[in-house]
């Protein structure tokens, strides 16, 4: 299977907190260090990095700086060498509850401390000393076993999670990382959690609570007896094993998940592969030769449609499309205009695709009419996070509104019809749009809303009425513009993440 972009492991970003729940903050002024922001944002997201040749230590590295922790013989703490030196090496000492202890590994200190008080100076450990690990990525990813090269999925006729998947396809691939008093569950697409014995549960419970460990850029997760997850017996059931040490078997790689989807012609079929290499319009029902996995280039904003028999959407002779192509190539790339509900393609030839009479899909219309629209379906996201350019979308407290600007996040579901979305929150209430265009999230009926799937990992998200959705300067989630946003100015406002962590 090529690699074109398909399996792009996430880099491991986080925040720490500390024990008055303040994130490890590194200031661009004099290159300072502080633990006294409230939320999780772009000063507050470190990289860790295994430190070369020197065993266990381990380097923190600012993620908007560039630069390195480091602790000195008299405890000072800054965040200002451009390259690692002695003095930035830690050990992590995971800590029964969760937590971390950095000790540094040259002067045998605990990193600690409030406020603007922080240093590297206690000989022993106090609840100061103590820091959660708050992971900065989107939670929404495909996991896949490093000893294994297989990715977990939902098996509901087991009723498990195994990693046995040679792909990351279709929804039952997908999993959502819960943030849960300090610790992680793992959340199923069919929102049940995984508890250590294996089983699924509907409440985040404590067997079903983890602790993350990181190993040369890989993630292990450690249940409430020290015992790690892997993948067990042939079927790959994920539970915890016997091992109190993370070897190869307890390691994961997060993976991008990106948008998987259907979409269906003028006659009411989906396009599908099912039939040989020629991309038809024929089938009625919804299965693996019935989804895409869609990708955005990041320079062309052009789409590609990668099929499950393992071959791009390409354009051929006489303006065929067959799904062949092994690499991605200026023939493999697909504009998309959106047209309320329904979308157009236009190919590389400049034409449009549409349907034929026999329901094969080829680009050569000049112009968008019933047999060049199609209805486009995300089918990966039944249980949907947002985030926006200042945080997460988030209920506010004592409100029926939404915060874009949180470091906790909620899960929000998916409903589809009609070319069109329906989001329903906390409680089971539906957004809908309230006074001066604010959004609010206890409605007994569903509201639609359009999809707009404009930049990698990034969608816009429109009502009925044209409007945008926008985070405002409050922190609330606001429609704010009717019309088409500017690609280079106003889109990036609007544009909240689906798959991927915030650059």
């Amino acid at each position: 299977m090529p690699t074109n972009g398909l399996h792009q492991v996430l880099k491991i970003q986080f925040g720490l907190v500390n024990d008055a729940d303040r994130y490890l903050t590194a200031e661009s002024f004099g290159f300072k260090v502080n633990a006294s922001a409230a939320s999780l944002k772009r000063k507050q997201i470190w990289v860790l990095e295994p430190d070369p040749g020197r065993g266990s230590a381990v380097l923190f590295r600012s993620s908007h700086l560039g630069r390195y922790l480091s602790a000195e013989e008299d405890g000072r703490v800054a965040c200002e060498l451009a390259q690692p030196g002695r003095d930035c090496r830690f050990l992590v000492l995971p800590q029964p509850d969760g937590r971390w202890v950095l000790q540094s590994e040259p002067h045998g200190r605990f990193f600690g401390g409030t406020e603007d008080r922080l240093s590297c100076f206690a000989t022993a450990v106090s609840p100061a000393e103590l820091w959660t690990v708050h992971l900065a990525i989107h939670p929404q990813a495909h996991l896949l076993s490093v000893s294994r090269r297989r990715y977990v999925h939902l098996c509901l006729q087991e009723d498990e999670m195994a990693a046995d998947g040679d792909m990351p396809w279709g929804v039952d691939a997908l999993v959502t990382l819960i943030f849960q008093s300090r610790r992680y569950c793992l959340k199923s697409c069919d929102s049940r959690y995984l508890r250590s014995d294996g089983r699924l549960v509907w409440e985040p419970e404590a067997r079903a609570c983890y602790t993350l460990e990181f190993k040369a850029g890989k993630l292990a997760f450690k249940d409430c007896d020290g015992r790690y997850l892997a993948p067990v017996g042939p079927a790959g059931t994920l539970k915890a094993g016997r091992n109190t040490r993370p070897g190869k078997d307890e390691l994961f790689d997060l993976e991008q998940s990106h948008p998987q989807v259907v979409l269906v012609a003028a006659n009411h079929r989906y396009v599908s592969v099912r039939q040989g290499i020629n991309v038809s319009a024929n089938q009625d029902e919804e299965l693996d030769h019935e989804t895409f996995l869609m990708q955005i280039d990041q320079e062309t904003k052009k789409y590609t449609f990668y099929s499950s028999t393992g071959g791009y959407w390409t354009l051929v002779t006489h303006g065929g499309i067959q799904a062949t192509a092994t690499q991605v190539s200026a023939n493999t790339m697909f504009e998309i205009e959106w047209h309320g509900r329904r979308v157009a393609l236009k190919a590389s030839n400049g034409r449009y695709v549409c349907m034929k009479k026999n329901g094969q899909l080829a680009a050569t219309s000049d112009f968008v009419g019933e047999d060049e629209l199609f209805v486009l379906k995300l089918i990966n996201r039944p249980i949907l996070v947002l985030r926006g350019l200042d945080g997460f979308v988030c209920h506010r407290r004592g409100s029926n509104q939404l915060d874009t600007n949180r470091s906790a996040y909620d899960v929000f579901h998916l409903s589809f019809r009609d070319g069109a979305y329906q989001i329903r929150g906390r409680g089971g209430g539906f957004w809908y749009t309230g006074s001066h265009g604010s959004v609010c999230s206890d409605g007994d009926l569903a509201e639609d809303f359009l999809f707009e799937f404009r930049e990698r990992g990034r969608l816009a998200i429109r009502a009925l009425s044209g409007k945008y959705l926008r985070g405002g300067a409050s922190g609330l989630l606001l429609f704010w513009m009717s019309g088409m946003p500017r690609v280079d100015q106003d889109i990036t406002q609007v544009l909240n993440k689906i798959g991927t962590q915030l650059e």
